[in-house]
C-alpha cells in the first residue's frame, strides 16, 4: 500500500528510530531566498543570502513535522547597491528596526508523492500573515563532509503591501513597483549533530 507523500518523503529522509523526529539545520552557505517583483512592465529579481533555521521531520507522523527559518534583511542583493540600500531603508524593509524575517510552520498538507503544502506564519516588518509554501523534496545523500544532507525547493506569492511595504510611485498612471512578490526558496539542510 502506497504511503502518503510526506510519510514516504520523511521516511526516506529519516534513518534513525522509527518514531524519533530527525532535525536538519539549514545551511546558509548553500541556501537562498530568491524573489521577483514587477517594475513598471518587466520584473526585477533579487535574493536574500543569509537564511538559518531547522527542519524537524517526524517519519511516524509527517503532519507533525515542522520548519522554522530566519532571514537576515540586510542580506538582500538585487545586483544594484543603490537599490539595495533603498530596500533596507524605512520606505521598504526598515532593516534597522526589523532586522529579520521569520517563517514558522503550522500545518503540513500532502499534494502528491513529490510535493506538499507547508502552511505557516510569515513575519515581515513586524506583520505576521499565514502563507502557504509549495514544497518539493529534491533528495538526500552524503555531503562533501560525509554528513547527511537534504535538498528542498519551495515557492509562494505574497502581497508586499499586506506586510507594510507600501512605498510606491505612479508615473503616467502606472505603478513603479508591483504588489505581488514571487518567492522561491532553494534550501540545503544537514542533519543536526547530537
Amino acid at each position: 500500500m502506497k504511503r502518503s507523500l510526506l510519510l514516504a518523503i520523511f521516511t526516506a529522509v529519516a534513518f534513525a528510530t522509527a518514531n524519533a523526529a530527525e532535525t536538519y539545520q539549514i545551511d546558509p552557505a548553500h541556501s537562498t531566498i530568491g524573489f521577483k517583483i514587477k517594475h513598471f512592465f518587466s520584473k526585477i529579481g533579487g535574493r536574500f543570502a543569509d537564511v538559518n533555521g531547522t527542519i524537524s521531520i517526524d517519519p511516524a507522523d509527517p503532519q507533525k513535522s515542522t520548519v522554522e527559518a530566519t532571514v537576515t534583511v540586510k542580506s538582500i542583493d538585487t545586483a544594484n547597491a543603490k537599490r539595495d540600500e533603498h530596500l533596507k531603508a524605512a520606505d521598504f524593509f526598515d532593516a534597522e528596526k526589523f532586522p529579520a524575517m521569520t517563517f514558522k510552520s503550522k500545518k503540513v498538507k500532502t499534494i502528491d508523492d513529490k510535493s506538499a503544502d507547508v502552511i505557516g506564519d510569515l513575519t515581515i516588518r513586524g506583520v505576521t500573515k499565514e502563507v502557504p509554501l509549495k514544497v518539493k523534496f529534491l533528495g538526500k545523500g552524503k555531503g562533501m563532509g560525509g554528513g547527511e544532507i537534504t535538498g528542498w525547493e519551495a515557492t509562494t506569492t505574497i502581497s508586499r503591501k499586506e506586510f507594510g511595504l507600501t512605498w510606491d510611485k505612479v508615473v503616467e498612471g502606472v505603478a513603479a513597483v508591483g504588489d505581488e512578490v514571487e518567492i522561491e526558496l532553494q534550501i540545503e539542510a544537514g542533519k543536526a549533530k547530537g
